[in-house]
């Protein structure tokens, strides 16, 4: 693979394959110089470690096996296509998250390995006012990235990922040589900056129809932790990866999971009874998103039996139904693309729900 990447403060061959790289550079082209690079902890020709959204697992598993580079962008300008905050993993055979289009990633691991090298912090800047302008960024952005060492004694990618593991909020402040993480959020020092995580988005899926096991699979492929609650469903599970299957009592298997401020429920039942217990659960619960899958018709109905069973407007308010976005497609997928479609759109508070609110 071609990647226009080479920088003025790239390493030299002998400093990259120390670093466990191999870099071949090649002639320069209308201005730019190309490298072909070679990782050699991953020959994977699709760049399938840009789907990994949230830095904190790979940070974890990286941390196992000794120091791992933490790049995140601290200041964008110019519209790119990763926001302030995105971050980049590097660590013994591991690398995970991206941080633009493809313009700029080979160079930072080139830095990330350095850095795991000698221990020291480093701020990269692409872009207008680069002091390395041979890179190009075709969006035009000016990209600021800080890239830093954590070692796996680090107190605070400790804590943050016991808070991960606790399904807290974490606030991270660093600078690249000091840092600190807590519950709250914090004040940054001069030339520190402060990143916030959320605990990992959850849905709960409640059914077990083609339709139901659609949205989990889709919720499971974009980096929700998936349950699929179906009372008295078959004792395997199903095969769906990244998917939490629980069989037994709708009432158990909700307080197991514990429905907190970022667990969402699609409620895709089929069964009056039981939606009717999930929607007792969910709807007073911390969840920001309850939808239920169901006809139209019947809707006056169910809520006149949510209120009978004494539930305010304020629960009812959160109630989406009939479930997802109005895509006007009904396959199972269809129906998934437009349920999770929803729940993002829920958890970013885009206006678009606004319609999608139930009257009655």
């Amino acid at each position: 693979m071609d990647i226009a990447i080479r920088a003025r403060n790239s390493p030299t061959d002998r400093e990259a394959t120390r670093q466990g790289l191999n870099i071949r550079f090649l002639e320069p082209c209308r201005g730019v110089k190309v490298a072909m690079m070679t990782m050699i902890h991953s020959d994977a020709p699709w760049p399938m470690h840009g789907l990994a959204e949230d830095a904190r697992p790979a940070l974890a598993q990286a941390l196992l096996k000794g120091p791992a580079a933490l790049a995140t962008i601290v200041a964008l300008g110019g519209g790119g296509p990763r926001p302030v905050g995105a971050q980049m993993v590097f660590g013994d055979g591991l690398i995970s998250g991206f941080l633009s289009g493809g313009c700029i990633e080979a160079d930072v691991e080139v830095h990330a390995r350095a850095c795991l090298e000698d221990g020291i912090a480093r701020r990269l800047v692409y872009g207008e006012g680069s002091p390395w302008p041979d890179i190009r960024l075709l969006c035009g952005a000016r990209i600021e990235i800080l890239v830093e060492r954590i070692a796996p004694d680090d107190m605070a990618a400790r804590t943050l990922l016991d808070l991960a593991a606790a399904r807290l909020p974490a606030f991270w402040v660093s600078d690249g040589a000091r840092r600190l993480c807590a519950e709250e959020p914090q004040v940054p020092w001069a030339g520190a900056f402060e990143r916030a995580y959320d605990p990992v988005p959850r849905l709960v899926v409640i059914g077990g129809d083609p339709t139901a096991l659609a949205i989990a699979s889709l919720a499971a492929q974009s980096g929700h932790e998936t349950f699929l609650l179906r009372p008295k469903g078959p004792a395997a599970p199903p095969p769906l990866a990244g998917v939490a299957y629980h069989r037994e009592p709708l009432e158990g298997a909700l307080a197991a999971i514990r429905l907190d401020a970022w667990t969402s429920v699609a409620v895709c039942g089929h069964d009056l009874e039981q939606d009717h217990t999930a929607l007792m659960t969910a709807l007073p619960s911390p969840a920001p998103y309850v939808g239920l899958l169901g006809a139209r018709r019947r809707l006056p109905e169910r809520i006149a039996r949510l209120r009978a069973a004494g539930l305010g407007e304020r629960e009812l308010a959160k109630l989406r139904a009939p479930i997802g976005l109005d895509l006007g497609g009904k396959a199972p997928f269809e129906v998934a693309v437009a349920v999770i479609g929803e729940v993002m759109a829920a958890r970013h508070g885009q206006p678009a729900l606004a319609r999608r609110v139930v009257e009655a």
